[in-house]
């Protein structure tokens, strides 16, 4: 049970909104606005929703996004840098042609460069070409996915970025990347610190995950929930297409199941969702095998969603082996329950027809939805103006429908899971039926 904190603390540990800043704001802003933000601050009643440390509800101040009326930075005199890290997602694209609209149209920049292969092409041996973004080369560019700049993953040198960012002259670097990237941002930052440079370094969170501490959905969520509910639908249709006919689907979620959960519980369609938060079993009392023969018995057909990061407790080949960014390299749940489901079955002298579905990389590659785009290009209107005043060591993030704000520290302290208390994941449970699997329901509130 979470202890109580006085009322100053708000959390189990200590935490600070305070936003870092380069120094004070002496140039006039020239935008044709009469509300600019400087003094807004945004007061959000946070719970287990946001943050599961949360043991109840509570005030958070945080600094309001926005325009200011006093600048940092002469934008005249500005240089702006752009680089996408990591994965694929679906809405990089609208981020950096909203980056680039803002700091052209509305700051007059009259430099905004694009760094290729994410953070490789801050390193001169990899000589990876830098591009001068201008709106002609990024107006069209939401209509695709991916990212026009080029992505990669794996650490680089603190201290040969911001050699880089010396050689090239940038006053404000907008990172766009997930919860490793965000890492390397704050490494960015102190090694900026350490040479008393005055360099803004904006991050916005991407991940399709949605697993960024204290940012509820992250962009390209959406999206990746509307490409996911296409192949449950298809998974159901080979299902009722057969006697016994079983689609088994895998969605991405290393580490959290929001994809899946929230496909599910969109189309309705799901009667089985393991994601990685909720370990699982497959024999015995509640386990999932006996659970799909039942259902196989009374309806005839089924359907099961499984995050990536789901029943790697199961696998004995899971190994430590990590990838280029850090991440533990996981062990196909797919390929173990597609294993387990036909012998399980075969033993029993049950004939069954499986379809498999893995839609990952067309999930993650798709182009953004309107609703994404229209965020896409709220965060990157949001980060030039906080660049533009000199705001750093930050992300601009929405949290309950309100852009603000969020020190980069409070970003990176963990990984934001689906937490199994809230109404969201009952909501899921009643939807699937699936309460009787061993591990779906917490044994208590735990409040």
């Amino acid at each position: 049970m979470s202890k109580k904190l006085p009322p100053e603390t708000n959390y189990e540990f200590d935490i600070d909104t305070t936003i870092e800043k380069l120094g004070p704001r002496k140039v006039d802003s020239q935008l044709p606005f009469k509300y600019f933000a400087d003094n807004r601050r945004t007061k959000l009643v946070l719970d287990r929703e946001h943050a599961e440390e949360l043991a109840t509800p509570v005030s958070v101040e945080f600094q309001a996004a926005g325009p200011r009326q006093k600048l940092y930075f002469d934008p005249s005199r500005a240089k702006c840098a752009i680089v996408t890290c990591g994965g694929l997602c679906p809405g990089v694209n609208d981020v950096i042609r909203a980056l680039v609209m803002e700091a052209h149209h509305q700051y007059k920049v009259p430099a905004i460069l694009g760094i290729s292969y994410g953070l490789e092409g801050f390193i001169p041996e990899y000589r990876h070409k830098v591009w001068e973004l201008t709106p002609s080369m990024v107006s069209d560019r939401h209509l695709y996915g991916g990212t026009m700049l080029g992505s990669s993953r794996g650490p680089q040198s603190s201290e040969a970025i911001v050699d880089s960012l010396e050689r090239m002259n940038i006053s404000c670097l907008f990172i766009i990347g997930g919860d490793g990237t965000l890492r390397a941002a704050s490494a960015i930052v102190k090694e900026i610190r350490s040479r008393n440079l005055r360099i803004s370094v904006i991050g916005i969170p991407k991940t399709i995950d949605n697993d960024i501490n204290f940012v509820p959905q992250s962009f390209g969520f959406e999206t990746a929930v509307d490409k996911a509910t296409e192949a449950i639908q298809c998974a159901h249709t080979e299902a009722e297409g057969a006697h016994n006919g079983i689609g088994l689907v895998k969605l991405m979620g290393r580490e959290s199941g929001f994809i899946a959960a929230q496909a599910s519980l969109s189309l309705k369609e799901v009667n089985f969702v393991l994601i990685p938060e909720t370990p699982f079993v497959l024999d015995g009392p509640g386990g999932l095998l006996p659970a799909l023969e039942e259902r196989l018995i009374s309806r005839k057909h089924a359907v099961i969603v499984a995050a990536e990061g789901a029943g790697q407790h199961l696998m004995r080949q899971a190994t430590a082996n990590t990838d280029a960014s850090g991440n533990v390299m996981l062990s196909d749940v797919l390929v173990m329950l597609k294993d387990a489901i036909q012998t399980h079955f075969k033993q029993k002298g049950v004939p069954i027809s499986l379809k498999t579905i893995d839609p990952s990389y067309i999930i993650r590659s798709v182009p953004a939805n309107a609703n994404d785009r229209v965020y896409c290009g709220f965060l990157g209107q949001h980060a030039v103006h906080a660049a533009m005043a000199g705001k750093t060591n930050m992300v601009v993030a929405k949290i309950m429908d309100r852009y603000v704000h969020v020190p980069l520290d409070l970003i990176i302290r963990k990984r934001r899971k689906l937490n199994i208390y809230s109404d969201f994941w009952r909501a899921v449970i009643e939807s699937t039926g699936q309460g009787d699997l061993a591990g779906m329901m917490p044994e208590e509130d735990g409040a």
